[in-house]
């Protein structure tokens, strides 16, 4: 009798010290959700909500996949592109919502944009956004104060218009060219007539809406300038072969914004590397879902990898010069 009530005290013992390890872990547990930082083992569930099938976007994306799987995090994506129509953006943006994902990935402006006002609570981080406080949706860069952060693709526009003149050294008249339904297409040649105005040129604006206007807005700007200048502007990156077919029928050279830009119909430019600028963006999502970094404090990055690049195949067609220092750049 003395060694069964010995037996059953031990198996009591035993099943106290476990359910009190149970319970310490389930409190580590719970502090650390309290605390922000993730468990090695969660999986997060991530919307990657893009504007427009672009190369530039595309790689910003492809970027951002890769650090998160740099980092080893365990994720589940779920990409919708909106394929540049508004509307399939903001329906994007609820669905997201609506499935509670972890975080968002919000490429190019209107995404951005779509997302904030879907949501005060999902984590925002972005990718290819110029201006995020022109966008509205920070209230500074140094303190976004809300549920969005990320990395800008602001160009170094001063150096780009400055290429455009060592290209064209006797130019005199240059043509703006951009979308006024993107927001960071506006900012950007906001600042491009500025700097432009300041090294004495003369400057034609030409806007369009939709890329069906494209077309005819390039003949009309190219027929009043020497030099084109084209921000990061979606509409135009989507109609770049026109603006390539253009450009050699009226001899006007166009030097865009952004590589892929370039090697679709322009001449040159200094450009943010995208992969790289995903990248960085991952980086910060990372911090987020890992780390329990709050994107409200989390300063708005800039890009930092620039590219040079000369579209050879345009320099021959309208018979540049390409100045030397850009002769290693040639594509």
């Amino acid at each position: 009798m003395k060694k069964t009530c010995k037996a059953i005290a031990l198996l009591l013992t035993l099943a106290l010290a476990a359910g009190l390890f149970s319970a310490c872990a389930g409190i580590d547990d719970a502090a650390n959700t309290e605390n922000g930082t993730a468990n090695a083992t969660d999986t997060f569930q991530i919307g990657i909500l893009q504007l427009v099938e672009h190369p530039a976007l595309d790689a910003a994306r492809d970027g951002f996949i890769a650090a998160l799987n740099e980092a080893g995090l365990v994720f589940e994506y779920d990409f919708q592109n909106a394929q540049g129509d508004t509307q399939v953006v903001n329906t994007i943006a609820q669905r997201f919502v609506g499935n509670n994902v972890d975080l968002v990935l919000a490429i190019a402006t209107p995404s951005i944009q779509a997302m904030h006002a879907a949501t005060e609570h999902i984590p925002i981080v972005g990718t290819a956004i110029t201006s995020y406080v022109r966008a509205g949706v920070v209230y500074s860069n140094e303190a976004p104060g809300g549920n969005v952060t990320g990395a800008s693709d602001m160009n170094p526009i001063e150096a780009q218009i400055n290429m455009v003149v060592e290209f064209l050294p006797e130019i005199e008249t240059l043509g703006i060219v951009y979308s006024t339904n993107e927001t960071n297409s506006v900012y950007q040649a906001e600042i491009a007539r500025g700097i432009a105005e300041s090294l004495g040129l003369n400057v034609v604006e030409g806007t369009v809406t939709t890329t069906g206007d494209v077309q005819q807005n390039m003949l009309f700007v190219a027929n009043r300038v020497d030099a084109i200048f084209i921000p990061t502007d979606n509409t135009h990156a989507d109609a770049m072969g026109i603006v390539g077919s253009v450009s050699i029928e009226t001899g006007v050279p166009v030097f865009p914004g952004e590589e892929n830009m370039v090697m679709g119909g322009g001449i040159a430019t200094l450009s943010v590397n995208y992969f790289e600028l995903g990248k960085q963006s991952g980086r910060m999502a990372v911090q987020i879902l890992r780390d329990g970094a709050d994107p409200a404090t989390m300063p708005i990055q800039l890009a930092e990898t620039l590219n040079y690049v000369v579209n050879g195949f345009m320099v021959e067609e309208l018979g540049l010069i390409v100045p030397e220092r850009f002769a290693d750049h040639i594509s």
